[in-house]
């Protein structure tokens, strides 16, 4: 597995993008949990920040792709407004150790 970052490296309700052997990858932390998604929108195959780093909405309720304005969910990566809806995005297998995220 490879070590991303320390879980205390990411802001409540912000996120932080990798690159990965998975490719573009990016954390989010919500509620004090961890989630880790493909950097690519389910519509266009594009990555979904139009900055680095950030890749929630303006309130840090939601993930949002730049290109277009889906709203996805964080705790599930479900499309829940957009011309992606009804997909999601693609979930990263993960593990916290020593409080450090591993992929």
């Amino acid at each position: 597995m490879t070590e991303l970052c320390s879980i205390h490296d990411i802001q409540e309700s912000n996120s932080k993008g990798f690159d990965s052997p998975h490719g573009a990858i990016f954390v989010v932390k919500k509620d004090d949990q961890i989630f880790v998604y493909k950097n690519e929108c389910p519509h266009l195959g594009v990555n979904l920040e139009f900055q680095e780093d950030v890749f929630l909405d303006q309130d840090g309720a939601l993930i949002e792709c730049s290109t277009h304005g889906a709203l996805f969910e964080i705790e599930s990566g479900n499309c829940l407004a957009g011309p992606c809806q009804g997909e999601h995005l693609t979930a990263i297998p993960f593990k916290i150790e020593n409080d450090l995220i591993h992929v």
